[in-house]
């Protein structure tokens, strides 16, 4: 599990969807090149980016997100899990405790997307893009004993 259960969420978005399996608790982004405003346009999607330089940072993921045979077995709906392909739930503006990070990590330290959808204290090196350099929140911790480290998120 990448995501502790004690989370504070303020805003969340649900009109994004998620075509590849995926872990919460990291940094989901856009995927896309356009994005729709409606509730169900096919065109909103994102996915954890394979490098932060350049990404687009959403929010943060809440569920897991599964490939299952729905017709042997059914999603486990305890465990907040969405089918391939659904829409997610991305907490925008709260607090969450996750083991998606990667460096080193200190309390106070802005928040950055890294590689995979992890939190990092590096912001990325793509000047051209000012979404690259967007903070995506403040650490709150550093990393416990189980690299679980508290972190205040504000996408809005």
């Amino acid at each position: 599990m990448a995501l502790k259960p004690d989370r504070i969420e303020t805003q969340t978005d649900v009109s994004f969807f998620m075509n590849s399996t995926a872990t919460r608790g990291g940094i989901a982004s856009i995927s896309t090149g356009g994005s729709g405003v409606a509730m169900d346009d096919a065109s909103a999607v994102v996915a954890y980016a394979t490098a932060g330089s350049g990404a687009k940072p959403v929010g943060v993921l809440l569920n897991d997100v599964v490939n299952l045979d729905l017709t042997r077995q059914h999603i486990n709906w305890h465990k907040d899990e969405v089918q391939q392909g659904g829409k997610v739930t991305l907490l925008q503006v709260g607090q969450v405790t996750t083991d998606s990070v990667t460096g080193d990590i200190a309390a106070g330290e802005p928040a950055f997307v890294g590689a995979s959808g992890l939190f990092t204290a590096t912001a990325p090196t793509d000047v051209d893009s000012e979404l690259a350099q967007a903070r995506v929140g403040t650490f709150l911790s550093s990393r416990d004993s189980d690299g679980y480290v508290k972190v205040a998120v504000n996408f809005a």
